[in-house]
Protein backbone atom coordinates (compact mmCIF):
# COMPACT_ATOMS: atom_id res chain seq x y z
CA UNK A 1 0.00 0.00 0.00
CA UNK A 2 1.32 3.47 -0.84
CA UNK A 3 1.92 5.99 1.93
CA UNK A 4 -0.66 8.24 0.26
CA UNK A 5 -3.31 5.53 0.50
CA UNK A 6 -2.37 4.73 4.11
CA UNK A 7 -2.85 8.39 5.11
CA UNK A 8 -6.28 8.50 3.46
CA UNK A 9 -7.25 5.16 5.01
CA UNK A 10 -6.34 6.57 8.43
CA UNK A 11 -8.46 9.67 7.75
CA UNK A 12 -11.40 7.44 6.84
CA UNK A 13 -10.75 5.21 9.87
CA UNK A 14 -10.98 8.32 12.08
CA UNK A 15 -14.29 9.19 10.40
CA UNK A 16 -12.96 12.30 8.64
CA UNK A 17 -15.57 13.25 6.04
CA UNK A 18 -14.26 16.65 4.90
CA UNK A 19 -10.75 17.56 3.78
CA UNK A 20 -9.50 20.81 2.37
CA UNK A 21 -6.14 21.07 0.67
CA UNK A 22 -3.76 23.71 -0.62
CA UNK A 23 -1.56 22.66 -3.57
CA UNK A 24 1.83 21.19 -2.68
CA UNK A 25 4.22 19.13 -4.77
CA UNK A 26 5.10 16.83 -1.86
CA UNK A 27 1.46 16.27 -0.94
CA UNK A 28 0.18 15.76 -4.50
CA UNK A 29 -0.22 11.99 -4.06
CA UNK A 30 -2.23 12.35 -0.86
CA UNK A 31 -4.34 15.10 -2.42
CA UNK A 32 -5.10 12.87 -5.41
CA UNK A 33 -6.14 10.02 -3.08
CA UNK A 34 -8.36 12.37 -1.04
CA UNK A 35 -9.95 13.72 -4.21
CA UNK A 36 -10.69 10.23 -5.51
CA UNK A 37 -12.16 8.84 -2.27
CA UNK A 38 -15.97 8.60 -2.38
CA UNK A 39 -16.36 9.03 1.40
CA UNK A 40 -14.46 12.33 1.61
CA UNK A 41 -15.79 15.68 0.51
CA UNK A 42 -12.67 17.39 -0.85
CA UNK A 43 -12.76 21.17 -1.24
CA UNK A 44 -9.49 22.74 -2.42
CA UNK A 45 -8.61 26.08 -0.79
CA UNK A 46 -6.79 29.09 -2.16
CA UNK A 47 -5.12 29.79 1.19
CA UNK A 48 -4.59 27.87 4.41
CA UNK A 49 -6.54 30.28 6.63
CA UNK A 50 -9.49 30.00 4.23
CA UNK A 51 -9.22 26.22 4.53
CA UNK A 52 -9.37 26.46 8.31
CA UNK A 53 -12.61 28.40 7.99
CA UNK A 54 -14.00 25.65 5.76
CA UNK A 55 -12.95 23.02 8.31
CA UNK A 56 -14.61 25.01 11.10
CA UNK A 57 -17.84 25.10 9.08
CA UNK A 58 -17.69 21.36 8.45
CA UNK A 59 -17.11 20.70 12.16
CA UNK A 60 -20.02 22.94 13.17
CA UNK A 61 -22.13 21.04 10.65
CA UNK A 62 -21.27 17.73 12.33
CA UNK A 63 -18.51 16.45 10.06
CA UNK A 64 -14.95 15.68 11.13
CA UNK A 65 -12.53 17.74 9.06
CA UNK A 66 -8.80 17.95 8.28
CA UNK A 67 -6.53 20.29 6.35
CA UNK A 68 -3.57 19.30 4.18
CA UNK A 69 -1.09 22.15 3.67
CA UNK A 70 2.53 23.37 3.57
CA UNK A 71 4.42 24.74 6.56
CA UNK A 72 5.37 27.84 4.59
CA UNK A 73 1.88 29.26 5.24
CA UNK A 74 1.79 28.70 9.00
CA UNK A 75 2.24 32.45 9.44
CA UNK A 76 -1.00 33.29 7.63
CA UNK A 77 -2.96 30.81 9.75
CA UNK A 78 -2.12 32.25 13.18
CA UNK A 79 -5.27 34.38 13.46
CA UNK A 80 -7.59 31.61 12.26
CA UNK A 81 -5.97 29.12 14.62
CA UNK A 82 -6.12 31.36 17.71
CA UNK A 83 -9.43 33.16 17.26
CA UNK A 84 -11.48 30.45 15.59
CA UNK A 85 -10.12 26.92 15.93
CA UNK A 86 -8.66 27.22 19.43
CA UNK A 87 -11.14 29.71 20.87
CA UNK A 88 -14.09 27.48 19.97
CA UNK A 89 -12.19 24.28 20.88
CA UNK A 90 -12.43 22.71 17.45
CA UNK A 91 -10.36 19.66 16.63
CA UNK A 92 -8.30 20.15 13.48
CA UNK A 93 -5.69 17.72 12.23
CA UNK A 94 -3.22 19.62 10.09
CA UNK A 95 -1.18 17.36 7.82
CA UNK A 96 1.70 19.59 6.83
CA UNK A 97 4.52 19.12 4.36
CA UNK A 98 7.59 20.44 6.15
CA UNK A 99 9.72 22.26 3.60
CA UNK A 100 13.01 24.06 4.21
CA UNK A 101 15.31 21.55 5.87
CA UNK A 102 18.63 20.18 4.60
CA UNK A 103 18.56 19.59 0.86
CA UNK A 104 15.77 22.09 0.21
CA UNK A 105 16.20 23.41 -3.35
CA UNK A 106 14.06 26.55 -2.89
CA UNK A 107 15.74 29.18 -0.71
CA UNK A 108 12.58 30.99 0.37
CA UNK A 109 11.24 27.76 1.92
CA UNK A 110 14.12 27.68 4.42
CA UNK A 111 13.11 30.77 6.38
CA UNK A 112 9.67 29.48 7.36
CA UNK A 113 11.13 26.13 8.42
CA UNK A 114 13.16 28.05 10.99
CA UNK A 115 9.94 29.43 12.51
CA UNK A 116 7.35 26.65 12.02
CA UNK A 117 7.88 24.65 15.19
CA UNK A 118 8.33 27.77 17.35
CA UNK A 119 5.04 29.25 16.10
CA UNK A 120 3.17 26.00 16.74
CA UNK A 121 4.75 25.76 20.20
CA UNK A 122 3.80 29.36 20.99
CA UNK A 123 0.18 28.46 20.18
CA UNK A 124 0.45 25.31 22.36
CA UNK A 125 -0.44 23.10 19.41
CA UNK A 126 0.74 19.50 19.83
CA UNK A 127 3.18 18.80 17.00
CA UNK A 128 4.45 15.50 15.62
CA UNK A 129 7.28 15.23 13.10
CA UNK A 130 7.35 12.34 10.63
CA UNK A 131 10.81 11.67 9.19
CA UNK A 132 10.28 8.16 7.80
CA UNK A 133 7.31 6.32 6.31
CA UNK A 134 7.17 4.08 9.39
CA UNK A 135 6.32 7.16 11.48
CA UNK A 136 2.91 7.24 9.76
CA UNK A 137 1.99 4.25 11.91
CA UNK A 138 1.12 6.84 14.59
CA UNK A 139 -1.24 8.87 12.39
CA UNK A 140 -4.48 7.11 13.32
CA UNK A 141 -3.78 7.58 17.04
CA UNK A 142 -2.90 11.25 16.47
CA UNK A 143 -6.18 11.77 14.60
CA UNK A 144 -8.16 10.19 17.42
CA UNK A 145 -6.27 12.36 19.92
CA UNK A 146 -7.24 15.60 18.22
CA UNK A 147 -10.93 14.64 18.14
CA UNK A 148 -10.85 13.40 21.73
CA UNK A 149 -9.32 16.60 23.15
CA UNK A 150 -10.88 19.12 20.71
CA UNK A 151 -7.56 20.72 19.77
CA UNK A 152 -5.70 21.38 16.57
CA UNK A 153 -2.76 19.04 16.04
CA UNK A 154 0.09 19.49 13.57
CA UNK A 155 1.74 16.55 11.78
CA UNK A 156 4.89 17.72 10.01
CA UNK A 157 6.03 15.45 7.19
CA UNK A 158 9.50 16.33 5.94
CA UNK A 159 11.35 15.57 2.71
CA UNK A 160 12.78 12.36 4.20
CA UNK A 161 9.25 11.14 4.80
CA UNK A 162 8.33 11.90 1.17
CA UNK A 163 11.64 10.41 -0.10
CA UNK A 164 13.21 13.71 -1.14
CA UNK A 165 12.31 16.98 -2.77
Amino acid sequence: MSIHRKIVDDLIGAQVGFVTTVPCKQLAGVIAEVDAHPDILHVPSNKEDEGMGLCAGAWMGGTRAAIIMQNTAIGVTINALATLIQYYRMPLPMLISYRGELGEPVACQVEMAVHTKALLAQLNIPTYHFHREEDAGELRQILEYTYMCNKPVAVLMDAGFWKGY
